[in-house]
C-alpha cells in the first residue's frame, strides 16, 4: 500500500523568483518527494510525494531560509 499524498503548506518570507527556486530545490530533495509547486504571491506550497513528513518539508524549508507558518 502506498501513502502518495499532496500536502498544502504556507511559507513565509519569500519575495522573488530567488526565494521561490530555493524552496522548491530543497524541499525537492526531500526523500520521497515526486513534485512540487510554489506559488510566491500566496506563500502557497504544495508538495506530492510517498511518506513526506510535515517535519522533513518544515526542516527544508529551514534550509532555504524560509519558516513553515501553516499546514493544511
Amino acid at each position: 500500500m502506498t501513502d502518495t499524498a499532496t500536502r498544502i503548506y504556507t511559507v513565509e518570507g519569500m519575495t522573488c523568483d530567488h526565494c521561490r527556486a530555493s524552496v522548491s530545490e530543497e524541499v525537492g530533495e526531500v526523500a520521497g518527494v515526486e513534485g512540487v509547486e510554489v506559488d510566491l504571491a500566496s506563500g502557497r506550497l504544495e508538495v506530492r510525494g510517498l511518506n513526506v513528513g510535515a517535519d522533513e518539508v518544515k526542516a527544508a524549508v529551514e534550509e532555504a531560509g524560509y519558516r513553515l507558518a501553516a499546514a493544511r
